[in-house]
C-alpha cells in the first residue's frame, strides 16, 4: 500500500483497485517549475509554506514503478529531473525501494522538455552531490543535442554521469513488466528544445503525463482527444484563470488555464471528465489548496487536482 511521505511533505490516494497496485505510476510533484514556496515569493500564497512544511509542493514530476518478485522493491522511471530531485527521490526510496543499487536507482529518467523545471535536477547526479554514473536520459533529438553541446550538462555526458538516449515521436519505448512509454510531441515554447507529453501503457490502464502545452490546439493539441485516449490523464495546469496575471500580457504567457480548460471539458461525458487532473500548478494558483473556491470548482465540474503521493495502477 503507498506510504506517506516524512514530515507532511505531500499526501497519498488509494489505486484504482482494491490489491497491492502491482505497476503503477506515483506522482512526486505537481507545482510549476519553482515549487511551493516560490523563490522570492511574499505574498499570501506562499506565507505559509515558507514555515509549514505540510504547505510545500514540489516541481511536477512523476514515477513509472514496475515491482520486482513480490514487489518488496521496484523497478524505477522517473519524468522529468527537477529542481527538487533530492526530496522525490527520498519519497521513492521509502515508498517504492530500488531494485538497481546504483545511485539513484533508477532505470531511467525520460524527459519533457529543456526548461528549468524539467531539468535542473540532473545537475544534481553530478560529483558534486550524487556522483551517479550511468543513469540513462531519454530525450528528444533536439533536447539530447542541448544536453551534448551545453554546460553543465555537457560535462555529466563527458564524464559518463548521463547515457543521453534517443526518443521517438509517437514510437513507444518499453520499458520492462509490459509497460511502455510514448513521446507525443505537443506545442510549448521552442526555442531550446521540442516538448512532449508521454502516454504510459500498462497491463491493465494507460495514463498521459502532460504538464506543460502553449494552448489547446484541436489539430496539435486537442484536450479531449488526448484524454479520451488514456483511462487517467494529468494535464497543465499552470494558471487558474487571469486574475493571477494582473498587468501581463496572455498572449505572451503559454499556457491554457484551468478555468479554459474547463470550460472546453464541461460539454464532455462525466466519465471523460473523471479522468483529467490538474498538474504543474504555479505558486499563485489557488487551485493548490483543498477546500477553497477553486478547488471546489474544478471538483465541481467532475475534474480533479492531482496530490503528491498519489497514486495510479497500470
Amino acid at each position: 500500500m503507498p506510504q506517506s511521505i516524512p514530515n507532511g511533505e505531500g499526501s497519498t490516494s488509494e489505486p484504482p483497485s482494491s490489491g497491492a497496485p502491482g505497476a503503477h505510476v506515483r506522482v512526486l510533484g505537481i507545482a510549476q517549475d519553482g515549487g511551493v514556496p516560490h523563490i522570492g515569493c511574499r505574498n499570501a500564497c506562499c506565507a505559509r509554506a515558507w514555515t509549514d512544511l505540510s504547505y510545500r509542493r514540489h516541481a511536477a514530476c512523476a514515477a513509472v514503478l514496475i515491482p520486482v518478485g513480490e514487489g518488496a522493491v521496484y523497478r524505477r522511471w522517473l519524468v522529468d529531473a527537477t529542481p527538487d530531485l533530492r526530496w522525490q527521490l527520498r519519497h521513492l526510496d521509502v515508498a517504492a525501494p530500488a531494485a538497481n543499487p546504483t545511485m539513484p536507482g533508477l532505470e531511467g529518467i525520460l524527459l519533457t522538455h529543456a526548461h528549468y523545471g524539467h531539468v535542473a535536477g540532473l545537475a544534481a547526479l553530478g560529483r558534486e552531490a550524487a556522483g551517479a554514473r550511468g543513469v540513462a536520459v531519454w530525450a528528444m533529438p533536439r533536447l539530447l543535442q542541448l544536453l551534448g553541446e551545453s554546460r553543465p550538462w555537457a560535462r555529466l555526458v563527458e564524464d559518463g554521469v548521463i547515457l543521453p538516449r534517443a526518443l521517438e515521436a509517437g514510437r513507444a519505448l518499453a520499458l520492462g513488466g509490459g509497460l511502455s512509454a510514448t513521446p507525443l510531441p505537443v506545442p510549448h515554447r521552442t526555442a531550446l528544445s521540442e516538448t512532449v507529453a508521454f502516454r504510459v501503457q500498462g497491463p491493465r490502464s494507460s495514463l498521459l503525463w502532460l504538464p506543460d502545452v502553449d494552448a489547446w490546439d484541436d489539430a496539435a493539441a486537442d484536450p479531449r482527444a488526448l484524454v479520451g485516449s488514456v483511462d487517467r490523464a494529468y494535464l497543465d495546469g499552470t494558471f487558474f484563470d487571469g486574475s493571477e496575471l494582473p498587468g501581463r500580457d496572455r498572449s505572451r504567457i503559454a499556457h491554457p488555464t484551468m478555468s479554459d480548460t474547463l470550460e472546453r471539458a464541461r460539454s464532455w461525458p462525466e466519465a471523460l471528465r473523471a479522468r483529467l487532473r490538474f498538474i504543474h500548478l504555479n505558486h499563485s494558483n489557488p487551485a493548490l489548496w483543498p477546500g477553497s473556491p477553486a478547488r471546489e470548482a474544478v471538483l465541481g465540474e467532475g475534474c480533479g487536482v492531482a496530490e503528491e503521493g498519489e497514486i495510479w495502477a497500470l
